[in-house]
């Protein structure tokens, strides 16, 4: 009994002391908050400046504006040369935006389809350029701007030899030469 006496009270020593080296955990108390001031400058405020519109499609006075907001061509019946009213409001047009922008030079070609003679072709692609140049000139356009060729059946636009390829073939076509904004 004696050496169980001695033995709980050397275990008894042991758990004291281990409990006096131990180091208690600190109790943190909560801090006060801490108020952070920047110093650094506030920014300028943003003024948005006024962008100009964003133009959709071509800019105005390029040859590209030209073919997609007036047009190029015009269409004549077989062996024809007259200007029916559809190719009069492409005229008009035409006429309006050359009046826009005066530097422009063009050439008015007259193309025909591949039936006929190629000097009966050329003399008709002659008559086709040269109404389609006095209709612009009788709408104000300056006629030392407007040169006129034929082209006769030389310069086809649609390949064929049915009457869709022909009929797309029989034209006036204006073709910007030079003064265009690009």
């Amino acid at each position: 009994m004696q050496s169980y006496l001695k033995i709980s009270a050397a275990a008894a020593v042991l758990i004291t002391l281990g409990a006096c080296a131990s180091k208690p955990v600190p109790v943190e108390e909560p801090a006060a908050p801490v108020e952070v001031v920047d110093t650094t400058p506030a920014p300028a405020p943003v003024v948005e400046e006024p962008t100009a519109p964003v133009v959709q499609g071509p800019a105005p006075g390029s040859l590209e504006d030209f073919r997609v907001n007036v047009g190029e061509r015009v269409y004549f019946d077989l062996n024809e040369y007259r200007i029916d009213p559809q190719d009069q409001a492409v005229l008009k047009l035409q006429a309006a935006w050359l009046s826009s922008y005066p530097a422009v030079r063009i050439l008015v070609a007259g193309n025909c389809d591949e039936r006929g003679t190629r000097e009966y072709n050329l003399a008709l692609g002659e008559r086709r350029a040269s109404v389609v140049k006095d209709y612009l000139v009788s709408l104000g356009v300056d006629p030392s701007r407007v040169d006129t060729i034929s082209y006769g059946k030389e310069r086809p636009i649609a390949a064929g030899s049915d009457e869709a390829s022909w009929a797309m073939n029989r034209n006036g076509f204006t073709q910007i030469v030079s003064g265009t904004n690009s």
